[in-house]
């Protein structure tokens, strides 16, 4: 009868305490606020498959919550150091995303230099190109195409501008590949000509 009794207030005492394990909110909000975090530094526009991660990560958290809600013993403890983890990796994931924002920013800036060099240069091979009857026309073409890819360039500054990095890096690498482009077709017309002259 003791034994039983003993036996009985042990189970109890487990239900009492065992039963009491709560939710691990605070630490679940924390985690939530650092992925919010996360997701206004537009980490998953520019670092999507890591924010992803950890989005997964988070839903596999709260399932394992739901089914520890449901059972007679309750244990977050593994769950408060899963939600540690996740909350260091989202803080992360913002520091990242900074720096690969910055990272794109300076890219773009170079190719707009290098569009600057390849738009002088290329009018000056316009000056030199020949004035024939068929370089004429070819030559109008080309000032249409430079007229465009100004105007392409302007419009990589305005989406730089206007935080619209991945947009701009789009841009700014096809401006370039266009105007590069040109510049060797301008080139070989210009070195055909002089070689025929000679």
């Amino acid at each position: 009868m003791k034994k039983s009794f003993i036996a009985m207030a042990v189970v109890v005492m487990a239900l009492v305490f065992g039963g009491c394990a709560k939710v691990p909110q605070v630490e679940l909000d924390a985690t939530n606020a650092a992925i919010e975090k996360a997701k206004v530094a537009e980490a998953n526009v520019y670092l999507q498959p890591a924010f992803t991660a950890i989005m997964d990560s988070l839903n596999v958290i709260n399932a394992e919550i739901e089914a520890n809600k449901g059972k007679l013993f309750k244990n977050f403890n593994d769950v408060k150091v899963k939600l540690a983890a996740l909350e260091v990796q989202a803080n992360e994931l913002v520091v990242s995303t900074d720096a690969k924002k910055e990272s794109i920013k300076q890219e773009v800036n170079a190719v707009l230099a290098e569009l600057q060099t390849l738009a002088t240069e290329n009018a000056a091979l316009v000056e030199n190109a020949p004035k024939g009857k068929e370089g004429k026309a070819a030559i109008e073409a080309i000032k249409g195409e430079l007229i465009v890819i100004d105007g392409a360039t302007a419009e990589v500054t305005q989406l730089l501008q206007a935080g619209k990095l991945l947009a701009a890096q789009s841009k700014a690498k096809a401006t370039y590949d266009k105007a590069l482009s040109i510049n060797q077709e301008l080139k070989a017309v210009v070195e055909k000509y002089n070689t025929k002259r000679k």
